[in-house]
């Protein structure tokens, strides 16, 4: 069966919040109360309960503030680090591209919120586990799109077939291109692949996203080796401790040997 992915064009973002809501109506999520924290956005940040939402950034151009909008989600990479990290093997990509969580099986050890390079993962005080984005994959085994593409009033979000979802990106950024826009595609290659595409109309550290991400496995096993040096040395400690009491030759200052029969 073919990927799928889902395109999303920066440049037609209104920074509605629709995609937001739908995904909390469609998931049954509940609501997260936050106080003012000086931001448009709201909430503040991705969590267990809150699995797409806008990102809001204040930009200044030639001396004129704009405001930049960009749709935050799990990007369901090909090198999923969350998947590479898990020991309860609650996570698991589908043959589409899809990478799922399973909730029974989740420990809650968070190991896949600290692991993902977008900081996409959040854990549920409801549940006790790790949720995320699902991509809707129950809509989309029912022919429907995602409820956050439903949603979009203005046709930034697109979603099916990966190469055609590349195609269109593609196109897109040729089309800014020509307005003298410095547009991009991002999600092509990183990670082998991400099936959350950008078109983006700036540099992606602008919009929150790392230029060149790396799986959490990338520099693991030099964290082993530095892991397992520390576990030596811990080890090592009391017995060196003990040769280094008995190799100290008595000291004479402190007094006389006092005769047990005196």
């Amino acid at each position: 069966m073919a990927e799928l992915a889902m395109c999303v064009d920066v440049s037609k973002c209104t920074g509605c919040r629709g995609c937001q809501v739908a995904c909390k109506q469609w998931n049954g999520l509940p609501a997260v109360k936050t106080g003012f924290s000086g931001s448009y956005e709201n909430p503040p940040r991705i969590g267990g309960d809150t699995w797409t939402r806008v990102r809001f950034i204040e930009k200044e151009d030639s001396g004129k503030m704009r405001f930049l909008f960009r749709k935050e989600q799990c990007m369901h990479c090909t090198e999923a680090s969350c998947q590479a990290v898990c020991a309860a093997g609650a996570i698991q990509k589908t043959d589409r591209g899809m990478v799922v969580f399973n909730d029974d099986r989740c420990v809650g050890c968070k190991n896949c919120v600290v692991a993902c390079p977008f900081r996409a993962i959040g854990l549920s005080e409801e549940t006790g586990s790790s949720r995320k984005c699902r991509f809707c994959y129950e809509r989309i085994e029912n022919g429907m799109e995602p409820a956050c593409a439903k949603a979009c009033p203005t046709g930034a979000i697109s979603f099916g077939d990966r190469g055609k979802m590349l195609t269109q990106a593609k196109q897109r950024v040729s089309d800014l291109r020509g307005l003298g826009v410095n547009a991009r595609v991002y999600g092509e290659n990183e990670l082998g692949g991400l099936h959350v595409i950008y078109v983006l109309d700036d540099e992606p550290e602008i919009y929150g996203l790392p230029a060149n991400p790396r799986a959490a496995t990338a520099g693991l096993f030099d964290n082993w080796l530095h892991a397992l040096a520390g576990v030596g040395v811990v080890a090592f400690a009391p017995f060196w401790l003990i040769f280094r009491e008995r190799g100290k030759a008595p000291d004479k200052s402190a007094g006389t040997e006092v005769d047990g029969n005196a």
